[in-house]
């Protein structure tokens, strides 16, 4: 008898964005609007010190301070890979002095940002349900040893659907959220760089289950405001012992940027205007 488990979310219903600080705004820019084809959020942090970068249900927020970078992936699900190389081919001689590189592989754009954070870029599809753009998962890589402690970290306390898979000989801890996100925590035998503070904003229904019991273990590190808390420490459930850290901002469905709506272009009318307009420049002459 079938029983529709494929049907089930579990108690995260959404990751919303990925927080990463760069030093330097029109630079960010250049990249995430221009090269990988986001949409500046029109509504808010439309200042110099920080911008989100709207991309389908999700963003990136990026805060103008010292780097941060992600031992990992990033996979974002875009409509056309074509013309996202078209503009990387665009911003590659403005950030040919940066970290910034990509190349086109059999099933995905690879991406490299100009402070090193890298991106998997796939063309939406049946594997990705009905996102036609969004941010669908991020890889982190994590020290040998700990997937199983961080797989079930997350089925206890945040209550989400959790497994431990073997990749390439790697056991990798994954992480289901609502109905097409994931994340992913990659054992890896190399070094895992020091934790720079870079964070990610998850929605959850449940929101006293986890808080409760991150609190009794004095793990806390932003206690409530605004229905939202933080924590960084990911704990091994027998002995106590810090795992893994990543900030999660950890939101109530009363939070008031739940279900906003997200302005998003059309990269490839965006890209049509940007080639007529460029087309269209008369060299200045003095």
């Amino acid at each position: 008898m079938l029983d529709y488990s494929e049907e089930d979310v579990g108690n995260i219903v959404l990751l919303e964005h990925v927080n990463l600080q760069v030093p330097d705004q029109p630079m960010a820019m250049l990249f995430y609007i221009v090269g990988l084809g986001l949409t500046r959020d029109p509504y808010l942090n439309v200042g110099l010190g920080n911008m989100w970068a709207n991309i389908g249900e999700q963003q990136f927020h990026l805060p103008t301070r010292s780097a941060q970078k992600i031992s990992g992936y990033i996979d974002l699900v875009m409509p056309d890979l074509e013309a996202l190389g078209e503009r990387l081919s665009l911003v590659e001689a403005a950030l040919k002095d940066t970290q910034f590189s990509w190349s086109s592989n059999q099933d995905h754009v690879a991406v490299t940002c100009p402070w090193g954070n890298r991106f998997r870029c796939y063309e939406s599809g049946p594997a990705f349900g009905d996102m036609a753009q969004g941010l669908a998962a991020v890889d982190f890589n994590v020290p040998e040893g700990t997937a199983a402690a961080i797989a079930n970290f997350y089925q206890n306390v945040l209550a989400a659907p959790a497994t431990v898979e073997t990749d390439s000989d790697h056991a990798v801890a994954q992480v289901n959220i609502g109905r097409n996100q994931s994340l992913r925590f990659r054992e890896s035998k190399e070094s895992i760089p020091p934790y720079d503070g870079h964070h990610i904003a998850i929605y959850v229904a449940n929101f006293s289950r986890a808080y409760n019991f991150l609190k009794s273990h004095q793990l806390i590190s932003e206690d409530v405001r605004n229905h939202q808390f933080r924590f960084q420490s990911i704990i091994e459930a027998d002995s106590g012992r810090t795992v893994f850290l990543l900030e999660h901002e950890v939101r109530s469905l009363h939070h008031p940027m739940f279900n906003r709506h997200f302005v998003n272009r059309d990269p490839a009318q965006s890209q049509r205007n940007y080639r007529r307009g460029r087309d269209a420049l008369i060299p200045f002459r003095p």
